[in-house]
């Protein structure tokens, strides 16, 4: 008798996870289709019936090509090779119903018991695609909103690199922005672009080093219908085309595969271009400008960068200084960052205070003007409500992870040995300043903490500070 409660109890928890597990399969808004070992039709659910049209009645025991209007079985496919497929394209149904495929094995102790089968409405794809296509177009269509009086510094080397960006936008051609990440090529192109003669067309960004080559050529050349699996009915137009009659910045050239750049070279040489899958030249007229942190001459010795592209681009070349080159212009960069940050923190922040602006003018920026505005975004939010005054201990702590950390401020534009006016004590005090503001630095402006660590006493400590000028 015990043995039979205990089999009655199994076969009712058998038959609960039944019941369990149909109702997880009927309930997926995926569509699903399995057959047994031989291929046989076994189960279905709503949705399948759903997205096909077909019911259990049209596909329970019968062959897996029941459904099939196009292409083969993948059922068969993996009953016969025990390995998955994914994102076959097929048509279902009577009504030849256009899904993505994905089928899987069913292994169970080591022996195959069949397979299982995902089925995703291809048009559910194209509308979410068509979606994220339209939000795509809509970022790149934005107008330039930069103009040379957004770009922020007084000093020598910022004012020549403007001079150049402003005497290249009155002319048509192909400018080349270089500088390192961060020192604002992006705001460079938006200026030049509103002070040409083509600020109402378009401005289109596009970062070559975001896509794969493939898909960096169907974005910038278009494709036809057909070109490829899985390309749009109609074909589609490409950023060159979208570009017309305004500019179009690639940015990162660099990064662009040699086949890319003959195709490139071909648009700036013919001012035409061909889609993906045509061969059919179209005429365009687009201002390119382009930008690169990568040493094209390098790249061009080891064979990595075409010479005729390079002469083709080089054309107008503008320099954008790194930040530690115009170190002048830190002061000027930080208050208009503390308003920037004030409008979008909601905070009443005033300015930084000295101490805290010697850390920032000693440092070497690696990062240039984007690691300074993240640096003093950070700095605004360790403030509590209502302090006004960005002071040291708000400070990030900054090092260069392949420097050592008390030598991480010295500045690399000092002067060095070759000049007439400094010798050692000239250097040696330039380098005991930067000890010692690093030191503070890293004790968030602690002076005790920094004396002990420098191992001096407290009174030496503030003797050196006032020395150097920092209190």
């Amino acid at each position: 008798m015990e043995e039979f409660d205990e089999l009655r109890a199994k076969v009712n928890t058998l038959q609960e996870v039944r019941i369990l597990l149909s109702a997880i399969i009927d309930s997926t808004q995926d569509a699903i289709s399995v057959v047994d070992e031989n291929g046989l039709g076994l189960l279905i659910n709503p949705a399948y019936t759903r997205m096909t049209g077909l019911t259990a009645n049209d596909v329970i025991g019968k062959p897996p090509t029941v459904d099939i209007a196009e292409g083969e079985s993948m059922h068969m496919q993996v009953l016969k090779t025990r390995l998955p497929v994914k994102g076959v394209l097929m048509k279902v149904g009577p009504k030849r119903k256009e899904v993505i495929v994905n089928v899987a094995p069913i292994i169970v102790s080591g022996q195959l018991r069949g397979s299982v089968g995902v089925l995703h409405d291809i048009s559910e794809i194209h509308k979410l695609s068509e979606e994220l296509e339209s939000a795509k177009r809509l970022i790149r269509h934005l107008e330039a909103k930069y103009t040379f009086r957004d770009i922020i510094g007084e000093s020598e080397a910022i004012m020549a690199a403007i001079e150049q960006a402003r005497r290249a936008a009155v002319t048509p051609a192909t400018v080349l922005l270089r500088g390192e990440s961060g020192t604002g090529k992006e705001l460079f192109a938006h200026a030049i672009h509103r002070s040409s003669e083509r600020q109402k067309g378009q401005f289109i960004r596009v970062n070559c080093s975001a896509l794969a080559e493939g898909l960096l050529e169907s974005e910038l050349f278009g494709y036809v219908e057909g070109a490829f699996t899985g390309a749009k009915r109609g074909g589609k137009a490409g950023l060159f085309e979208e570009a017309n009659g305004g500019t179009i910045f690639l940015d990162e050239i660099g990064e662009i595969s040699l086949n890319l750049q003959a195709k490139l070279l071909r648009v700036l040489q013919e001012r035409e271009i061909v889609k993906v899958g045509d061969n059919r030249a179209l005429n365009i007229d687009v201002r390119v400008i382009t930008a690169t942190n990568a040493n094209l001459e390098a790249e061009l010795r080891a064979g990595r960068f075409r010479e005729d592209l390079y002469y083709r681009l080089n054309v107008i070349p503008v320099i954008i200084p790194p930040l530690r080159q115009r170190c002048e212009d830190i002061p000027l960069l930080i208050q208009h960052l503390i308003g920037s940050f004030n409008q979008d923190y909601g905070r009443c922040v005033e300015r930084i205070s000295n101490e805290a602006l010697q850390i920032l003018m000693g440092y070497h920026w690696p990062g240039n003007v984007r690691e300074l505005e993240n640096i003093i975004g950070r700095a605004i939010i360790n403030m509590r409500i209502g302090e006004t005054v960005v002071e040291l201990h708000h400070l990030p702590i900054l090092a260069n992870p392949n420097a050592n950390p008390e030598l991480a401020f010295v500045n690399p534009q000092q002067p060095s040995l070759t000049r007439e006016d400094e010798g050692f004590e000239g250097l040696y005090k330039q380098w005991e300043r930067s000890i010692l503001l690093a030191t503070l630095q890293k004790n968030g402006g602690n002076k005790t903490k920094s004396a002990q660590d420098l191992k001096m006493s407290i009174r030496n400590f503030y003797y050196k500070l006032k020395r150097h000028a920092l209190v």
